[in-house]
């Protein structure tokens, strides 16, 4: 009969260590990794890492700005190319002084057309630049005017008689100066919408 009981309290902590373990593994998320497992886990590249990311977007922007690069030396190298033909075939003709002149002033063509290019795109920049300075600046002014504005309705809102309850000659004004508006806005809106 003792033998019976021990084995069965024997059974019931085999039994109990088991669910613990168990729940242990519930808990924690499965077994644990065998180790290579884990080392095979770990070698592989195949999880988010901003730092290589960032070098690969660097990568390929600097190949843009190269490529970009080569394609206008390219371009002024057939520019080039096409004033030493132009240079060689009035070198040809029987006018010397008048090919020259032709010459020199395609070339300037060229340079003006470059020049003037280069000009129009620095104007229309600092163009942009002016107008976003001014924004900024207005939107600055504006949110100043704003602030210095609710500090003084603040001030009067918060002002107490002596009995120390509120002034409410402030809060009606500023409950009448709301309506007010609200009713232009609905006028406007009234009218627009019924045109």
């Amino acid at each position: 009969m003792k033998n019976f009981h021990q084995r069965d309290e024997h059974d019931t902590d085999t039994r109990k260590s088991e669910t613990k373990r168990n729940k242990n593994m519930k808990r924690l998320g499965g077994g644990g990794l065998s180790l290579q497992t884990f080392a095979n886990l770990k070698s592989k590249n195949s999880h988010y890492n901003p730092a290589v990311i960032k070098k690969q977007k660097e990568f390929y922007k600097n190949a843009k700005h190269v490529s970009k690069f080569r394609k206008s030396l390219k371009q002024q190298n057939s520019h080039e190319k096409d004033e030493m033909k132009m240079q060689s075939f009035h070198e040809e003709d029987e006018t010397g002084e008048s090919s020259s002149k032709v010459v020199n002033k395609g070339k300037s063509h060229k340079r003006i057309g470059v020049e003037e290019v280069y000009k129009q795109t620095r104007e229309e920049m600092e163009k942009a630049r002016r107008e976003r300075e001014e924004a900024f600046q207005a939107k600055k002014q504006a949110k100043e005017e704003a602030e210095s504005r609710r500090k003084a309705a603040k001030g009067k809102m918060m002002r107490k008689t002596r009995h120390g309850q509120p002034v409410m000659k402030y809060r009606i004004e500023h409950l009448l100066e709301s309506i007010k508006k609200s009713a232009e806005n609905d006028g406007k809106n009234h009218m627009t919408s019924s045109c």
